[in-house]
């Protein structure tokens, strides 16, 4: 079986933002008797900026963004020379491999990460990977590991994503304040109501809480993959994970979504809004029709032909992601016309459809 393991700040760090030596050997121990039982591993870690906040003997986690970075910058060294230490103990190389969300967009990049990864893999390496911190500015702003996690599950064409978190899985309410708070052991199907239970928690180190995890599940399950959190500050957490405890969510009830969509919906950053009428609206999610100028009501910001956009209702909700065919400028002055207008208005008619139904992703299926 391939595995990926993430790993957060607050399991291989104190409050005080110092390495947990003897959660890191264990964490370390562990995952080497996993593949030697036979299983391909691919480590996803957080902590290179707790690491570097403890080496500088900070208080509290940076909030400006030129010192995350340099704490990253500082803590990354600390982490890798950690876990090669580690896990040379038990005869097992490790690779760094260090990463931002243009990796993933970018086509050429994405291919060199796959054959790197699944080289490294055939090499019996355990391949490290976190988000490039120290050049990432938007990443750090707003990125977390749990969604790298699944991307490198996804690219990785894992069998299973394990999430070590400071708690025991997915709860009906915060279990740090709620004491009424019941952990769900399994999810079928991530829903309204299974989403309702992510909450806002965040720890004082990292950058992901219970609503980046559901996410995480949510882009495994989409193709088929298995997701279990389980608390990794407790002993033998993931041996526990694969003995089914903590919270496993389903890939088998995934949509089994294709890679084309599942890059649009995932992967991408909408760099524009097409706001469609109550017809269309209607048309897109219940039927899964082509956009076609004709519902078009507005456009917000500048984009070109081939990049992904928003496409939401005139209530602002958000319905759908999709590829355009063609650029803003040119969407504003088709909108509310016919298909057979347009090469009238814009002197070329290369496609009937502003977004074609398979370059689109209707969210509601999420």
């Amino acid at each position: 079986m391939r595995i990926v393991v993430k790993v957060g700040t607050s399991t291989l760090t104190h409050t005080s933002g110092r390495i947990n030596i003897r959660r890191t050997e264990k964490l370390c121990k562990i995952l080497s008797d996993v593949k030697n039982a036979g299983h391909e591993l691919i480590l996803v870690s957080s902590g290179a900026i707790g690491m570097g906040v403890g080496k500088l003997n900070m208080k509290s986690k940076p909030e400006d963004m030129p010192t995350k970075q340099a704490a990253a910058a500082i803590g990354q060294c600390e982490l890798m020379y950690l876990y090669d230490k580690l896990f040379r103990e038990y005869n097992h190389i490790v690779a760094q491999m260090l990463i931002t969300g243009l990796d993933f967009s970018n086509e050429e990049s994405h291919k060199n990460f796959q054959s790197t990864l699944n080289r490294l893999l055939e090499l019996n390496v355990i391949p490290i990977i976190n988000e490039n911190d120290t050049i990432a500015t938007q990443e750090i702003s707003v990125g977390d590991n749990d969604t790298m996690g699944a991307i490198v599950a996804e690219n990785a064409n894992a069998d299973l994503l394990i999430i070590l978190s400071d708690i025991d899985g997915l709860y009906t309410g915060n279990p740090h304040t709620d004491p009424d708070a019941v952990l769900i052991h399994y999810v079928d199907k991530i829903d309204d109501t299974i989403l309702s239970y992510a909450g806002d928690a965040v720890s004082g180190l990292g950058t992901g809480g219970m609503a980046t995890k559901l996410k995480a599940a949510q882009m495994v399950n989409a193709l088929g993959s298995h997701m279990c959190i389980v608390n990794g500050q407790k002993e033998n957490s993931i041996l526990n994970a694969l003995d089914n405890e903590g919270t496993w969510f389903n890939g088998a009830s995934g949509t089994n979504m294709n890679a084309r969509r599942h890059w649009i919906a995932y992967r991408t950053k909408p760099r524009g809004t097409i706001i469609v009428d109550a017809g269309c609206r209607k048309a897109i999610v219940d039927k899964h029709v082509s956009l076609l100028p004709t519902g078009i009501k507005d456009v917000e910001g500048r984009f070109l032909e081939g990049q992904v956009v928003d496409i939401k209702d005139e209530e602002l909700n958000t319905i759908a992601k999709g590829v355009v065919n063609y650029a803003s400028d040119e969407i504003r002055l088709i909108k509310g016309h016919q298909s057979s207008e347009i090469d009238e208005i814009l002197h070329r008619h290369d496609y009937d459809e502003v977004v074609h139904a398979n370059n689109m992703v209707v969210l509601e299926e999420r």
